[in-house]
């Protein structure tokens, strides 16, 4: 993989949900999944995190157990290393910051662990990556056809398309509760507390119009109001995967109407170039008049994204969300829509024939130079 795709920082507790991203070695393709620290004597929201690395654990192949050779053997890795000898999984013991020869005679105190031989490596310098990468290929099954990727696409180096459906919002408005239903089990945490979702999470879904990937990203704030670095990487990696979506979902929290800060992000989407639809949440908190009100909000406050889809549901109760997958496949198949150039031309000498141009430049001839999103040229005289 060799990129930086997971938040680091000097602090615990930065990642919470697992994370997914495609990696090759040597020819061979497999997925790696990060995840947050197994703590699962702490706080609700730490056991939340604990179960996801359970559940990582238990699907995967081959399990790396990373421990610090700096540290030694904690309780804490001695009490996973027990439910991990118990889970019947692949381990391999990776002894991490052995920086150099000298600190290899280190991780020989993991053997304790009963797990086997340790391997020292250096994740921050890269040292020993390869041979560590070495041997996950002896101990791992399969190729690229695992990961839904075909031999012939692979050998052709073009791997096929597909939809990238951002999930983006304001903190604490329901984007991971949105985002566990349209996928189908809890990927992400959920927590009252603002901020429980760090890093974009995807997670690729089969559905009857083929496979799609929903990204469930952190909530957004002005950056004014970002107060750590590793909210401000959050912020970061929530912008760069509207960049790269083909649809952003807009999740407003319905109770609260529409607020400045949606204002902007709906702002950020549309520079984007990419389509939005609007997700107004907790749509069953409110009664008549509150339903009344924030349709009159969106009128006057999102005027600007025009005739774009609008879906009330309740991602808490599942209200309303089956409604979401025919909207975002209809908006994939307009995003990448090519029109021709006779119909576009026809559209135009209509239009002009209705409102003449007077003293303004006059269209000429028109064309679609691109999709994703459809991009139109226009040829005038003034």
């Amino acid at each position: 993989m060799g990129q930086q795709v997971a938040i680091v920082e000097d602090q615990p507790g930065i990642t919470r949900d697992r994370f997914e991203r495609e990696a090759e070695w040597l020819g061979r393709h497999f997925l790696v999944v990060d995840t947050g620290g197994w703590m699962p004597k702490g706080s609700d929201l730490d056991d939340k995190v604990s179960r996801q690395v359970e559940a990582a654990v238990m699907e995967a192949d081959l399990v790396l157990f990373a421990v610090d050779s700096l540290v030694g053997v904690t309780e804490d890795d001695a009490a996973l290393a027990a439910w991990l000898r118990k889970s019947g999984r692949s381990v391999m013991v990776v002894s991490n910051k052995v920086d150099s020869d000298k600190r290899e005679a280190d991780r020989w105190e993991f053997l304790s662990l009963g797990l086997g031989e340790p391997y020292p490596v250096s994740a921050l310098h890269g040292r020993k990556s390869g041979d560590l990468l070495d041997e996950i290929l002896k101990r791992i099954p399969g190729t690229a056809d695992e990961i839904g990727v075909s031999s012939s696409d692979k050998k052709a180096g073009e791997l096929p398309k597909v939809p990238r459906i951002s999930i983006v919002g304001r903190p604490n408005v329901g984007k991971s509760t949105l985002f566990n239903r349209l996928v189908g089990e809890d990927r992400s945490i959920t927590h009252d507390m603002p901020g429980t979702t760090r890093d974009a999470i995807d997670t690729m879904v089969e559905t009857d119009d083929g496979p799609v990937v929903f990204v469930d990203t952190a909530g957004m704030r002005r950056k004014s109001k970002v107060d750590d670095s590793a909210e401000y990487y959050s912020f970061v990696r929530a912008l760069r995967a509207v960049d790269e979506s083909d649809i952003a979902l807009l999740v407003i929290d319905a109770s609260e109407g529409v607020t400045s800060q949606d204002q902007r992000l709906a702002e950020r989407i549309d520079a984007a170039g990419c389509p939005v639809v609007v997700v107004l949440n907790k749509w069953e908190l409110l009664d008549a008049d509150g339903r009344e009100d924030i349709e009159s909000e969106m009128s006057r406050k999102l005027y600007f994204i025009g005739d774009a889809p609008v879906l009330k549901v309740s991602a808490l109760t599942g209200k309303g969300v089956h409604k979401l997958r025919p909207v975002l496949h209809e908006t994939i198949v307009q995003y990448h829509k090519r029109v021709p150039t006779t119909d576009v031309n026809r559209v135009i000498a209509e239009a002009q024939q209705k409102q003449p141009a007077g003293s303004g430049a006059r269209v000429l001839y028109a064309l679609q130079g691109a999709v994703d999103p459809p991009t139109f040229t226009f040829f005038c005289q003034s």
